[in-house]
C-alpha cells in the first residue's frame, strides 16, 4: 500500500473554529448505506438496541458518501468511507470490533481527521464508536466508489467489500417503506432496504450477506459539543 506523503493544508474550512485536543469542530453531510447479517429488517433502528439481532450478534458493512464536510480546517467534500462492524450481542453492552477504510483520493490531513471521526476520537455524533468499540482492526487506504443508479446505491471498496442496496417499496406506488422520527443514532428517517449483494473479503472475514437486511440513510453528523 502506497503511503502518501502529508500535503501541505493552506486553505482555512469556513466553517472551522479554534482547535485543541478533542475540540476539533468537524462536520459531515451527505448519505449512509449499511448492509447487516439480519434476516428481516435490522431490529436496532427502532428498539436502539435494546434489541439483538436477528441472529443474536451483528456483522455488517457499511458505505459513507460524504457530500460537504469539514475537520478543522481540512475540507472532506466529496470523499467516501467504508466501514466494517461486528458486535457480538445488544449494540448497548459493547465489545464492538470495527475497521474503517478511507477514501484514496483523501490528502493526509483528511485521512487522519477522519479516522478520527470514524474512531470516535473526535466526539459528537460518532463519538459512541469510542465507548463501544473494544477493538479497532485498523484503517486503510482504498479505492472507494459510492455509485446511485436511480434508487441502487453501489459500494466498490477495492476488492474488499461489494455491496449493492435498493429500497424496499411500500403499497403506494413509487414511494418506499421508512422508518420516520426515529431516535437512531444515524439519522432519524431510515429507509428499509435489501442487499442484492453484500459480499466482505476484508481482515480475515468472509461474508455474504446476499438478500439480508439493509438501510438507507441521509446523514448530518457534527461534533464535538464545544461549551460557549
Amino acid at each position: 500500500m502506497t503511503k502518501i506523503a502529508a500535503p501541505v493544508v493552506t486553505s482555512r474550512h469556513p466553517d472551522a473554529r479554534p482547535t485543541g485536543a478533542g475540540l476539533t469542530p468537524w462536520a459531515i453531510k451527505g448519505e449512509l448505506i449499511l448492509n447487516c447479517n439480519c434476516t428481516v429488517f435490522c431490529p436496532c433502528v427502532v428498539s436502539l438496541g435494546k434489541h439483538a439481532p436477528t441472529e443474536g450478534y451483528c456483522q455488517a458493512w457499511s458505505g459513507i458518501r460524504i457530500d460537504e464536510g469539514h475537520y478543522g480546517d481540512q475540507d472532506l467534500g466529496g470523499l467516501n468511507v467504508g466501514l466494517l462492524l461486528e458486535i457480538p450481542g445488544l449494540m448497548a453492552r459493547g465489545n464492538w470490533k470495527a475497521a474503517a477504510f478511507i477514501d484514496d483520493r483523501a490528502n493526509q490531513a483528511a485521512y487522519l481527521g477522519l479516522i478520527e471521526i470514524f474512531s470516535g476520537r473526535a466526539k459528537g455524533t460518532t463519538g459512541l464508536f469510542k465507548l463501544l468499540v473494544s477493538e479497532f482492526l485498523g484503517a486503510e487506504r482504498a479505492k472507494i466508489s459510492y455509485e446511485t443508479e436511480g434508487k441502487t446505491r453501489r459500494l466498490m471498496v477495492g476488492k474488499k467489500i461489494q455491496g449493492e442496496v435498493v429500497p424496499v417499496q411500500g403499497k403506494r406506488s413509487g414511494e418506499d417503506i421508512v422508518a420516520m422520527n426515529t431516535e437512531y443514532w444515524m439519522g432519524p428517517d431510515i429507509t428499509v432496504a435489501t442487499a442484492n449483494k453484500g459480499r466482505v473479503r476484508a481482515f480475515g472475514r468472509v461474508w455474504d450477506f446476499d438478500g439480508r437486511s439493509a438501510e438507507i440513510c441521509q446523514i448530518d453528523w457534527s461534533g464535538p459539543e464545544i461549551p460557549k
